[in-house]
């Protein structure tokens, strides 16, 4: 039995008919078209899949799509404004943080929502805060300094520690 919701992605209102166990990142690549958001484990292992969900961060894979009835996301297509990289976007170019790409939308979004929450963080703070996101490629190094150089950026280029 499909239920009509209305949710908002990316400062966009938008109308869908879900089933009920449909999965919010099926509605986000398959319905809204949106496809930065990877599916990867669909259990909520990887984090290939993290988008902001009412400002924090989640695995879309574990959640029903109909829970977002009335409600706001982020996914990393919400990120660039105007055709510029957002800051931790551009930090993960200048650094290097991605090889194949394919954890890369779901590192950004962990990575914004906890500088969301965090503005000033520790290196040990960002790597906790990293934690539930999967990459195969890297050695998470240059992903730690890209979210260091974002922080800094986003407080008008002043370290805080």
């Amino acid at each position: 039995m499909l239920r009509e919701i209305n949710v908002k992605v990316n400062g966009k209102d938008y109308q869908v008919k879900v089933e009920p166990r449909t999965l919010l990142i099926h509605v986000l690549r398959d319905t809204l078209g949106l496809t930065g958001a990877h599916i990867g484990c669909v259990v909520g292992k990887c984090g290939a899949c993290t988008v902001l969900w009412q400002g924090r961060q989640v695995k879309s894979c574990m959640v029903f799509a109909a829970q977002t009835a009335g409600t706001e996301i982020v996914t990393i297509e919400g990120l660039a404004e105007d055709g510029h990289l957002h800051p931790l976007q551009q930090a993960f170019w200048d650094t290097d943080a991605a090889e194949c790409g394919y954890c890369t939308p779901g590192m950004i979004m962990a990575a914004y929502g906890f500088l969301l929450r965090n503005p000033h963080p520790s290196e040990n703070e960002i790597k906790h805060a990293i934690a539930g996101n999967l990459c195969r490629c890297t050695g998470y190094r240059n992903i730690v300094e890209a979210i260091k150089k974002a922080a800094i950026e986003l407080q008008g280029g002043k370290s805080h520690g």
